[in-house]
């Protein structure tokens, strides 16, 4: 931790005390010599004029609460991990769509990079060192400004939409509700009025997105949760079954920590094999899932899903019979 993480760090725990904090205490959560925390208040006394008293009581210190104002670090001020997740998330909005918010954000750019240059970390060398990766992501398309836009000024949209599954163009009237980033690509939950029900949308696939003055219909996070997120994944709706899955003890050690779903159940057998219990309603994204564990997984139940499995399985097969 260098002197301006350590700055930082004083700062969030004198900010954050309701009584004086013991000089030990601070010593051990800072991870630093007496001499060090000494050095640390006595700066921050004279180069920032932070109001730091002495309690001789609790043997401690704290921030005057009788101060004028509040007191604050100047600017912006930033401990290195916060920097890096600045740099991480400035990457992957350029990622999502390069130049959406650049100009918007080339002013704190700037500023972090004045930060970075001041403690010896230059932004290049740390935007080296920190990279996205988006595996099989698909680009948000032309109108994702346009569909964001909508969204936060709570307006209709006017959408021509491009669907995957019958290769057809429709124009659509719907109610942005949010924006859901997933698996690398972006999707719009919306009411549309013309099927007068809630869908997910592919970003990539809609071609033109038009701003109307109508006010949006507005529908709470529960009404969207129940309808577009109680099975498995992100298009099937309400859970319809529970399906029952078993892996090896192999691949037990990665699927243990992973969630599924936030209704999962799952637990080790004796023989180290790890059983999983996931509701869901339309199975396409949950087999795919399935499939790619190939033999280290097994569908127990239901019949149908695991029959499902099967038959893929088997005709994967055939294509590699001499």
């Amino acid at each position: 931790m260098n002197v301006f993480d350590r700055i930082y760090a004083l700062h969030k725990q004198l900010a954050g005390a309701r009584r004086p904090i013991a000089k030990a205490t601070l010593e051990a959560r800072l991870e630093c010599s007496p001499a060090t925390v000494k050095r640390l208040i006595r700066d921050m006394r004279l180069y920032l004029d932070a109001p730091i008293e002495y309690d001789r009581e609790y043997n401690g210190y704290y921030y005057d609460r009788d101060t004028d104002a509040h007191f604050e670090l100047p600017g912006l001020w930033f401990s290195a991990g916060e920097l890096i997740s600045l740099l991480a998330l400035d990457q992957l909005l350029e990622s999502v769509q390069p130049g959406l918010l650049s100009a918007d954000l080339a002013p704190v750019r700037r500023r972090v990079e004045r930060i970075l240059d001041s403690r010896a970390m230059g932004a290049g060398e740390l935007s080296q060192r920190t990279r996205v990766l988006r595996a099989t992501a698909r680009a948000p398309g032309a109108a994702f400004a346009d569909v964001a836009s909508g969204l936060a000024l709570r307006r209709r949209l006017n959408i021509t939409y491009h669907g995957r599954a019958r290769d057809t163009r429709s124009q659509r009237e719907v109610s942005p509700q949010r924006l859901v980033y997933y698996r690398d690509n972006w999707y719009l939950d919306a009411w549309c009025h013309d099927a007068q029900g809630l869908r997910s949308f592919s970003l990539d696939r809609i071609e033109a997105a038009d701003v109307r003055d109508t006010d949006a219909h507005e529908m709470t996070a529960d009404a969207l949760d129940t309808a577009l997120g109680a099975g498995y994944g992100i298009f099937s709706g309400p859970a319809e079954a529970t399906a029952i899955l078993r892996f090896s003890a192999r691949a037990a050690r990665w699927v243990a920590d992973e969630q599924w779903h936030p209704d999962q159940q799952g637990m080790f057998l004796p023989d180290g094999r790890y059983e999983l219990r996931v509701p869901y309603a339309a199975a396409e994204e949950l087999l795919r899932d399935v499939l790619a564990y190939g033999p280290e997984a097994e569908v127990i139940g239901p019949l149908s899903l695991r029959d499902a499995i099967a038959e893929r399985l088997a005709a994967a097969a055939r294509l590699y019979e001499l």
